[in-house]
């Protein structure tokens, strides 16, 4: 830990942090993009759980937090991520058509455009995690307009990550951006069309029971049967309510309909996947080919031999 943290900070965060059921790995002194002055903070679990897993949360060293009008928000932010920290792999995640994805690198908080445009923006980058090595992934510049920020309670990682994790999910659904192995920096625009001021709350997806319930599986079939030996993945996770527009309590409605299936093995908040249900492999796979295709760059064919009007 520096001295140059800001003291008040680090001493809320702690609070916080262990109201939630986490403990400080570490601190350190980082910088933004305009290279103002960041706190790092490293959490984890405590006991056996934490063994390989933290989360890295990186906050303005000037933020205050510890108010009325934004603690509850942190507080939630930090309990859920003390339950996700429980997955084998909690920086993973599924998007609708079936890409099991990892999240990384992002680069907190966000900084203002250097283009001139009205925009707060975040970097970071996500990758094709389905076990394999073809090191197929997209990097990311989320940018959030002026008109949405006045919605967030503050422009920090705790109020920001969740509709940011789920707008580009939700831009991969539409097939807008492209897994590579090499490229440059893809666009991802978080507007107002993800917020319902009526009802006040973020809405990306309209799903049904059937849509929720295939997600589910695939959920499953991947963070837990492919990339976490069997091990349970949290069903009842607010960040995946919020991207199907559903609800947590229904997420686990529907997870024990398929546990009486024999598809997954469910245990209060957490589903391991079951051997009925790895068998489903070809499956999936087939799924995640799909989509992937459904990423890449379509081109009209009468265009490409010369016979278009230009």
């Amino acid at each position: 830990m520096t001295s140059d943290l800001k003291t008040s900070l680090v001493a809320s965060l702690t609070s916080a942090a262990e109201k939630a059921g986490l403990v400080l790995i570490s601190v350190k002194q980082g910088a933004d993009f305009h290279g103002q002055p960041t706190a790092i903070f490293e959490l984890g679990l405590s006991g056996a759980d934490a063994i390989g897993r933290s989360l890295k949360l990186e906050l303005s060293d000037a933020f205050d937090f510890d108010r009325p009008n934004l603690l509850p928000e942190m507080t939630a932010h930090l309990a859920g991520e003390a339950k996700r920290l429980r997955n084998p792999r909690p920086d993973c995640y599924v998007t609708l058509g079936g890409l099991p994805l990892a999240f990384g690198q992002f680069e907190w908080p966000f900084h203002t455009s250097t283009s001139g445009a009205d925009t707060h923006i975040v970097h970071g980058e996500i990758h094709i995690a389905d076990g394999g090595t073809h090191n197929l992934h997209a990097k990311i510049s989320a940018s959030v307009t002026l008109t949405f920020a006045e919605i967030v309670p503050a422009m920090e990682q705790p109020y920001a990550e969740t509709f940011v994790y789920n707008a580009i999910r939700k831009t991969i659904d539409m097939g807008q951006l492209e897994f590579v192995k090499s490229g440059n920096r893809q666009p991802v625009p978080v507007t107002t069309r993800y917020y319902s001021r009526w009802e006040k709350k973020f809405m990306f997806t309209e799903t049904d029971d059937n849509e929720r319930l295939r997600y589910l599986l695939s959920k499953v079939y991947w963070l837990s049967g492919v990339l976490g030996e069997g091990k349970p993945v949290w069903i009842a996770d607010p960040r995946d309510a919020q991207y199907l527009n559903t609800t947590e309590f229904d997420l686990l409605r529907m997870a024990g309909d398929e546990a009486g299936h024999g598809l997954m093995l469910l245990g209060g908040e957490f589903a391991a996947a079951t051997p009925a249900l790895m068998e489903r492999a070809a499956d999936y796979q087939e799924a995640l080919e799909a989509a992937l295709d459904f990423t890449k760059p379509k081109f009209n064919e009468s265009m490409r031999s010369g016979q278009a009007n230009m």
